[in-house]
C-alpha cells in the first residue's frame, strides 16, 4: 500500500507534477486498494491520471475501455511520452492494427510489459480478444466516457451497455468509470448497468469559473462567425456544427475568407482526419470545425473559443463540447447561435423512432430550449442540471449576468404556476402546464379534460414560452421538481407548497426574446443582423430612409431593407465602393438611393469623431460564386427555371432563394420570359400591384394573407422578384 508522500514522489517521477488536483489523490488510493470507483470530474479536472498512475504503480495490466480510436492513440503517445524508453507500457487494441501490429501488442501484453492496454467496446465483442485478455493479470478496468453507456446521456452507444457482461467473462477486477458530464439520472443509469451501485462516487463541481457563456440569435451567422475569429486572431478555436456538409461549408467559407481553418468529421477517411487533428494540436491551423465526433479526450489546453453554429441535441453534449476550451485555467469563450427553427429540425429527425426514444430526445432538447431562451445566470441552470446548487445569484461571466434582462415581482405567477402542477395532480411536463395556463386548448389538453381546470387560460395574456420560463425558474428555486426518469413531470416540493401558503415579494426575469433566422443565410443576400450597429446613426437612417420612400412613393424596404441600414451603422460607409459592402446592396441599388445616406453617415462620422472600422467582408465560396454566376447566365438565355434548378441540383424553393440573394444585392434579372408562361396575367398585375401600392414590407406570409388562397407562394415570390428589379433596383 502506497503512502501519500510515496503517490506525490510516483506523480512527480512519472507525470512532473507536484500536487494532485481536486480529488485526484483520493481516487488513485481508493483504485489502488481494490475499490470500484465512480468519477465525476469535468473536462481538464485530470480524470486520465485517476487510472493512468495506477495502472503504472499496480502489478499487471489496466485495461482501459475508451470509444474512440484518435481518442486511445492520443493516450497512448501521451503515457510513453512519460515513460521513456519503455514504449510497451502502453498500447490499443482496435481495427486500425495491421496484422504485424497485433502481434507485438500480444507479445507485449503476455510477457506482462504493458501496463495500460485502450480497447474500443467493439473489440471486446471479439472472441479472439477476450481469449486474449482472459490470459492476462488485470489490476482493474477503466471506462473512460463512461456518459456513452446511457440512453439518457448525449452520446448513446449500444456496446458500451454490453461491457459488464465482457468484463465478466474475462476475469473479476476492480471497475473505475469516468465521465466529464452525467446528470443524476444518467449516474444512476450508468452504475446500474455497470453492476457498481455501491461503487464510492467521487464527484467535483463541474462550475469551470474561466469559461464566458453567451448565446447569441442564430441570425447573420456566417458575418457574426467571421467578424468574431478575425477579432481573436490567432487563438484557437473549435466550431461545433450537427452535419457533416454543414462543417464542410463552414471550413471552406472560412478559408476563402484567410482563415486557417480545416474540418473534421466521421464522413472523411482517417489519414484526412488524423492529419486535420495534428495540424490544429500542432498550431498550423487555427480553427477545427467539428462535429461532435472531435474533442473527446483532446488534452490541447489553449482553445481560446467554442463556438456552437447549431445548438446541441442536449446540455449534456453543450456541457462536454464546451469543456474543451481554457483547460489551462485561462480564457475560454462558448459561444452558440440559437434558432427555434434548429429545434424543430432535430425534433424532425427522431420521427420513426421508437416512441421511448423520441420522448427522451424531446426532454433533453426542451431543456436546451430552456438554457437557451432564459434570462437566468446561465452558470446556475447548467450547473443545476447536473445536480449541483450554485448559491450565487451572478456569475459575472456569462451575458445574462454581464448585462442583465429587466426583472418583475412574480408571485402571482409563481403561484398561479404552482397551482396548475398540483390541480393537474403532479403528472404533467413543462410544456402541458405552460399550455393549460396559457389557455392553448391543444388535443393533449383535451383528452384530460384539462381545459376544465380552475387555472386553465388564467395566463392568457402571456405566452406558452413565458410560461415556460417561469416554471423553469420555479425549479431552479426548488418550488418545482422536475423527475427525469418519469419524462420531466413536475411536482410541487414542500418548499413550493410553503410558498403557495405565504406568497411574498419573488423577483423573476422577464422572458427573452430571440430573433429568429432566415433560412437562407447566404453569403450575399440580404440576412438579418446580429445587432451591435450605432443606435442613433441608425434611427437617423430609417427617418432618412421614410423621407425618400415618401418622396419617391415607394414602400421604405424598397430603398433599403433592414439589414442594410444596420450594416449601415456598423460599418459607415462613406463611398459608393463601401456602400456596395453592406447586406442587400448591390452597385445599382447603391448608385440609385445612396447618395443621400452616404452624406448623412459622412457628417455624422465627422461630428461625432468616429473612427470608422476596417469592414468585415464575407467572400463567397466558389461554389456559391460559380451557382450565382450559372443563375445569371441562365436567366440571360432564358432558360427554364425547373432546368436551371436540375442542373444545380436544386429543389425549385433553393432556386428561388438563390434568385431572391441575386435581385436583393442589386442585380437586375429580366424573368418576364418565365412568368408569362407561369402566371395568368391578370394575378400576375394583382401581386405587383400589391407590392406597388399596399405592401408595407417584403413580407410573403403578409402577402398570402392580403391577397387570398386563389395565389400561390411560388407565384407570389416570383412577382415580388420581378418588382424588385422593376422599382427597387
Amino acid at each position: 500500500m502506497h503512502t501519500s508522500s510515496e503517490l506525490h514522489f510516483q506523480l512527480k517521477r512519472h507525470f512532473g507534477f507536484d500536487s494532485f488536483k481536486g480529488q485526484q489523490e483520493e481516487v488513485i488510493s481508493h483504485v489502488m486498494q481494490g475499490g470500484d470507483a465512480f468519477v465525476l470530474m469535468p473536462t481538464g479536472g485530470g480524470k486520465s491520471l485517476c487510472y493512468q498512475l495506477p495502472a503504472l504503480l499496480m502489478p499487471g495490466t489496466a485495461i482501459v475501455i475508451s470509444p474512440l480510436i484518435a481518442l486511445m492513440k492520443n493516450q497512448v503517445d501521451a503515457i510513453r511520452g512519460f515513460t521513456e524508453g519503455n514504449t510497451g507500457v502502453a498500447h490499443f487494441l482496435n481495427s486500425s492494427l495491421t496484422k504485424t501490429q497485433l502481434e507485438e501488442v500480444k507479445q507485449a501484453l503476455l510477457t506482462g510489459k504493458t501496463k495500460l492496454l485502450y480497447v474500443a467496446p467493439e473489440s471486446l465483442t471479439k472472441a479472439e480478444n477476450i481469449q486474449l485478455l482472459r490470459r492476462l493479470n488485470i489490476s482493474f478496468y477503466a471506462i473512460d466516457e463512461a456518459h456513452c453507456i446511457s440512453e439518457w446521456g448525449h452520446d448513446f452507444r449500444p456496446e458500451y451497455r454490453r461491457i459488464r457482461e465482457q468484463i465478466t467473462t474475462i476475469g473479476k477486477a476492480p471497475v473505475i468509470a469516468l465521465t466529464a458530464t452525467a446528470t443524476p439520472k444518467v449516474q444512476q443509469d450508468i452504475q446500474k448497468n455497470l453492476a457498481m451501485t455501491k461503487a464510492r462516487v467521487f464527484k467535483t463541481s463541474f462550475n469551470r469559473p474561466n469559461l464566458y457563456y453567451e448565446i447569441r440569435p442564430k441570425v447573420g451567422i456566417n458575418k457574426e462567425l467571421i467578424k468574431f475569429i478575425k477579432q481573436n486572431k490567432g487563438k484557437s478555436g473549435i466550431i461545433y456544427c450537427l452535419s457533416r456538409k454543414k462543417v464542410e461549408e463552414i471550413a471552406t467559407l472560412l478559408q476563402v475568407n484567410d482563415i486557417r481553418a480545416l474540418p473534421y468529421h466521421a464522413g472523411m477517411d482517417a489519414a484526412t482526419r488524423t492529419k486535420n487533428q495534428d495540424l490544429f494540436l500542432m498550431e498550423d491551423a487555427d480553427v477545427i470545425v467539428a462535429t461532435i465526433a472531435f474533442g473527446m479526450g483532446i488534452d490541447k489546453p489553449d482553445v481560446r473559443y467554442v463556438i456552437h453554429y447549431d445548438i446541441p441535441k442536449s446540455l449534456e453534449g453543450y456541457y462536454q463540447e464546451t469543456g474543451r476550451a481554457g483547460r489551462d485555467g485561462g480564457e475560454g469563450q462558448c459561444i452558440a447561435f440559437y434558432s427555434y427553427k434548429d429545434i424543430l429540425k432535430l425534433e424532425k429527425f427522431k420521427q420513426g423512432k421508437p416512441i421511448a426514444e423520441q420522448e427522451i430526445s424531446k426532454l433533453l432538447l426542451m431543456e436546451t430550449v430552456a438554457y437557451a431562451e432564459t434570462n437566468v445566470c446561465r452558470r446556475k441552470i447548467l450547473l443545476n442540471y447536473f445536480g449541483e446548487i450554485y448559491k450565487q445569484d451572478n456569475c459575472h461571466n456569462c451575458d445574462n449576468c454581464l448585462h442583465p434582462k429587466k426583472q418583475f415581482d412574480g408571485q402571482e405567477e409563481m403561484c398561479l404556476v404552482l397551482e396548475a402542477v398540483l390541480e393537474s395532480l403532479e403528472q404533467f411536463n413543462t410544456e402541458h402546464i405552460a399550455s393549460v395556463v396559457a389557455g392553448v386548448s391543444n388535443a393533449m389538453i383535451k383528452s384530460y379534460n384539462h381545459h376544465e381546470l380552475e387555472v386553465f387560460g388564467l395566463g392568457k395574456d402571456k405566452s406558452v414560452s413565458f410560461w415556460s420560463a417561469i416554471i423553469n425558474q420555479g425549479v431552479l428555486l426548488q418550488f418545482l421538481e422536475k423527475d427525469i426518469e418519469q419524462y420531466g413531470i413536475l411536482s410541487v416540493t414542500s418548499q413550493g407548497k410553503n410558498f403557495l401558503e405565504n406568497p411574498q415579494k419573488l423577483m423573476l426575469h422577464e422572458d427573452r426574446e430571440i430573433e429568429e433566422a432566415d433560412d437562407d443565410d447566404s453569403d450575399y443576400g440580404p440576412k438579418a443582423s446580429g445587432g451591435g450597429g450605432d443606435e442613433t446613426l441608425l434611427a437617423m437612417l430609417k427617418d432618412l430612409r421614410k423621407s425618400r420612400a415618401h418622396k419617391l412613393q415607394l414602400a421604405p424596404y424598397v430603398i433599403f431593407q433592414d439589414v442594410s441600414l444596420e450594416d449601415m451603422s456598423i460599418i459607415y460607409p462613406i463611398t459608393i465602393e463601401e456602400l456596395t459592402k453592406c447586406q442587400g446592396v448591390g452597385e445599382g441599388k447603391a448608385n440609385k438611393y445612396g447618395a443621400p445616406f452616404l452624406e448623412l453617415i459622412k457628417k455624422y462620422v465627422e461630428e461625432n469623431d468616429i473612427i470608422r472600422p476596417e469592414d468585415i467582408v464575407v467572400k463567397s465560396t466558389p461554389k456559391r460564386s460559380a451557382n450565382k454566376l450559372y443563375i445569371i447566365q441562365s436567366v440571360d438565355r432564358k432558360l427554364d427555371f425547373e432546368d436551371i434548378a436540375e442542373a444545380k441540383g436544386m429543389t425549385m424553393e433553393e432556386l428561388l432563394g438563390e434568385i431572391e440573394a441575386i435581385v436583393n444585392s442589386g442585380t437586375r434579372l429580366n424573368i418576364d420570359y418565365y412568368l408569362r408562361q407561369s402566371i395568368d396575367d391578370d394575378k400576375l398585375d394583382d401581386i405587383f400591384d400589391y407590392f406597388r401600392y399596399d405592401a408595407t414590407s417584403d413580407s410573403i406570409e403578409e402577402a398570402q394573407d392580403e391577397l387570398g388562397v386563389d395565389y400561390s407562394e411560388e407565384e407570389i415570390r416570383l412577382v415580388r422578384i420581378k418588382f424588385l428589379v422593376e422599382v427597387a433596383n
